[in-house]
Order: structure tokens, then sequence, then C-alpha cells
């Protein structure tokens, strides 16, 4: 039986499928493409890391059809010239929609602002991805100049001055091994600068991969005051704790997961709307970058592959949101928020009864490391169609 999951946010939706493609013996739903507005696809630059084909491989056999790729590369997309680059290889070789982002200052150092107009037309919005942008006067700036286009702000908050060397979350865990901790306050303090600056400028804002309780309180009351705020966060942040933590670099990752409180403030804001949408922060690195433990190996994991199974399995089958809410926050709300349309040929089918098991090692993604191996999931993605082409199609 195949089923048209049909959200009434999007009313339209009304694929057409070759029943050819599927397999007759199972109970398949139909839904539409997955968007995520937040992935690192590593090139130019890093295509040790990943590449455009394997990413975007990697993101058709999760279900998604859309995604916005961060600008940390080599070179970095801060002039035509150099997003030209990245956009030659997309155009050669992604199995999806992708759209770029360009940086908010050049070379994401921080000390001067791009030219906004000259690369408007071609990116998805401005980001610094991976660093903050520490300067108010430079960030308040940055939003007259990304609102005077239409354009937004999306930003990764982060105060270099609080950092003091962590790199997994200041709380029990790394009080009981003795490592050195990152504050929330790293994380809140910029937003709650940044969320004033959008309110002064009319800037569209976005604030990327939430992850403490504060800045969820934050961003519910900067909306009730009307400021033009989103924000994500990611599955690792609502599905793990500090309690989870272990001795590998494969829990590593930036913003860290925080502690229980942190987490359940996050579902909270998934629940009342405060926060808009899961990215998954796609962020592969090779596996020596990933083998060095908690303390030495590369921030980042991979998700665009496990998503929506382990947030249908441990979200919605445990009665936390609905199959509809998980649709709307990574379907329908990254769309948007974003102008991200969905074609009308834009599909992915699973099988949602499905049994399986995380394994790393059948990953598309050149990247590896994930908190979630073995873990128990139900879902399987059997076709995802990208502007009426295949993207991924299961063969076994």
């Amino acid at each position: 039986m195949l089923t048209i999951f049909r959200t009434d946010r999007i009313p339209s939706f009304s694929p057409v499928i070759d029943p050819a493609l599927l397999p007759a013996d199972r109970e398949l739903t139909v839904f539409p493409g997955f968007c995520d507005v937040h992935v690192h696809f590593r090139e130019p630059g890093f295509s040790y890391k990943e590449t455009i084909l394997s990413g975007s491989n990697a993101a058709a056999r999760g279900g998604y059809t859309a995604v916005c790729t961060m600008p940390n590369l080599n070179p970095v997309p801060d002039t035509p010239e150099h997003l030209r680059v990245q956009r030659e290889i997309i155009e050669r070789s992604g199995v999806i929609s992708i759209y770029p982002y360009a940086s908010i200052t050049k070379g994401e150092r921080g000390e001067e602002l791009v030219d906004f107009e000259s690369l408007s037309r071609d990116v998805i919005a401005f980001s610094d991805d991976g660093r903050g942008v520490q300067s108010s006067g430079m960030m308040e700036e940055a939003m007259r100049k990304a609102a005077a286009l239409h354009k937004m702000i999306v930003a990764h908050c982060e105060v270099n001055d609080l950092l003091s060397g962590g790199y997994i979350h200041a709380g029990s865990y790394a009080a009981a091994h003795g490592h050195r901790g990152i504050v929330s306050e790293s994380e809140w303090r910029q937003i709650e600068r940044d969320l004033a600056l959008a309110k002064k400028t009319g800037c569209a804002y976005h604030v990327c991969h939430i992850s403490a309780k504060e800045s969820v309180e934050l961003i519910r009351k900067a909306k009730k005051e009307g400021v033009d705020v989103t924000c994500e966060t990611a599955p690792h942040y609502l599905l793990l704790d500090e309690n989870d933590l272990r001795e590998e670099g494969r829990y590593k990752m930036n913003p860290p997961i925080r502690a229980k409180e942190d987490r359940n403030a996050l579902i909270e804001g998934i629940l009342d709307g405060t926060i808009d949408m899961i990215a998954t922060d796609h962020a592969p690195h090779s596996s020596e970058e990933k083998a060095k433990g908690l303390e030495k190996s590369a921030f980042g994991i991979v998700g665009l592959e496990t998503a929506f199974p382990l947030l249908y399995t441990y979200l919605v089958k445990e009665g936390v949101i609905t199959l509809e809410k998980l649709i709307d926050l990574i379907a329908v709300n990254p769309r948007e928020r974003f102008h991200i349309p969905l074609q009308s040929e834009e599909y992915t089918v699973w099988s949602l009864d499905e049994e399986d098991t995380v394994n790393p090692a059948a990953f598309l993604s050149k990247g590896k490391a994930t908190p979630f191996e073995n873990w128990n999931i139900n879902g399987k993605c059997l076709l995802t169609v990208s502007n009426g082409r295949i993207a991924y199609q299961e063969t076994h």
C-alpha cells in the first residue's frame, strides 16, 4: 500500500510515482522532499572529508532533496569569483538541489565584510558558520546590508573570549573526567546581542544549531517582541545529553551536547514553536581526524542519512511529537523561511516500519563519525526523487 503524506501546509503535494520503482510487498509512505539548511559538503578545498557528489548522495539517501551548504571552504565563497568555483562543482556533481551560503566576512576572519550586493543574487543567505562574528559593530553593519537586499543573516553564535580552550559542555561529565568545558554562555550571550541588533535593523535573522536552554528562552522572548528571528537545532541535541558522552571523537561537535535540562528545553522549544526547524549540521571529517578522543578530534559529526529515522523512532514513535510536526520541522518550515520551493516531482518514499540499526560503514557520506552507531531505528528510505530525477534508490 502506498500512502501520500499530505500536510495542510503543502496542500498541492501530489507526486506522480511509477509503481515499477517500488517494491510491492511493503507499506510505503511518500513525503515531500526534506530540506536541510545547514550542511557541510567540504568542496572545494577539503574533498578528502566530503565532496558535493558524496554529500548529495548521502542527503538523497536520507530523503533530502534540498540542502544549504556552509561557506567554510577553500576558497571561502566571499567573492563572486570564489563562489563560482563552488557553483560549478554543484552544477556538475550535485544530485539534489544545493543552495550555497556566502560568508559574512572575507575569509570568515571577522575583519572585513564581504561585498553583499555582488554576492546576494547567487546565494541563499550569509553566514560565517563555524565562527561567531565577534564585533558587534560589524554584525550590525552586516545586518543592515543584508536587510537592504532582502537577505538573511544566519549565525553561528559563539563568544571567543568565553571558550577557554573547551571542547565539550562545561557540566558534570567534563568535571568528572577532567575535560575543559564550553560554557553555555558562549552561545547564548552572542544570541542575545544579535537579537538586539536584529530588532534594531529589521534584518531577517536565523540562529544555527542552538543547544542551550538559555538560547531557547531568549529566542522565545524575541519572537513575542516581534523580532524577525528563526532558529534550528539538530537531532543530537534532542536525543542526547552529557550523560551519553563517551571518550570518543564521534561525540564531539560544536556546540557540544549539553545537560539534560538543556535537552528538555529544546524539546519544549520544538513543541511550542520556538524552534522552527531541525537541521543536521552534517560535518564530515576523515576517520583519522575523528580518532583522537574528545580533546583532540575535530569538531563535527555526520547526520543526513540518519536524521529522519532517528527522529521518527525516538520522537514520533515515542509520542513526543506527531509525524506531521516532524515533517514541518524538516521539510516545510525550512523551505518557507529560506524561500526554497518544493518542485512538483520532489519527494521521498519510506518504509516506516522497517527495522534497522545505524551502521556507519554503510554510509554514502565519506564521514562515518556518529554518536548513534548501533542505535536501533525504524524507517528505511527506498526512493528519493529530486527535480524529476531519481537521486537515490534502494538496490537491496
